[in-house]
């Protein structure tokens, strides 16, 4: 089994920045993918960023990208998003994934999920 736990989460206002992270225990050599998504009431689930941990690949969303950074720790089985020039529309609750397949960017690449973290981002 795989047990992923993010932190950073919070308040900030628009223009600010945050940096979330995500830590996998438990069964860790499983995990050749890992990234964030994050989902707001009533809409699907998103992709927002991911990494492999087989080379330095690195996937973003479009609406993220510029301001957003992923980075890892494989040591410590952590993944970092950095969150930078925050608007509004970014407030959602991120949720961390891991992914056997070392390409990680639809929900259904998804093997493992954190339980997620508030972002919310006022005006």
């Amino acid at each position: 089994q795989v047990q992923l736990v993010e932190s950073g989460g919070g308040l900030v206002q628009a223009g600010g920045s945050l940096r979330l992270s995500c830590t996998a225990s438990g069964r860790t050599y499983s995990i050749l993918g890992m990234g964030w998504f994050r989902q707001t009431p009533g809409k699907d689930r998103e992709f927002v960023a991911s990494l492999s941990w087989r080379g330095t690949a690195r996937f973003r969303a479009e609406s993220v990208k510029g301001r957003f950074t992923i980075s890892g720790d494989k040591a410590k089985n952590t993944v970092y998003l950095q969150m930078n020039s925050l608007k509004v529309e970014d407030t959602a609750v991120y949720y961390c994934g891991g992914a056997r397949d070392p390409i990680m960017t639809v929900i259904s690449d998804v093997d493992w999920w954190g339980q997620g973290t508030q972002v919310t981002v006022s005006a």
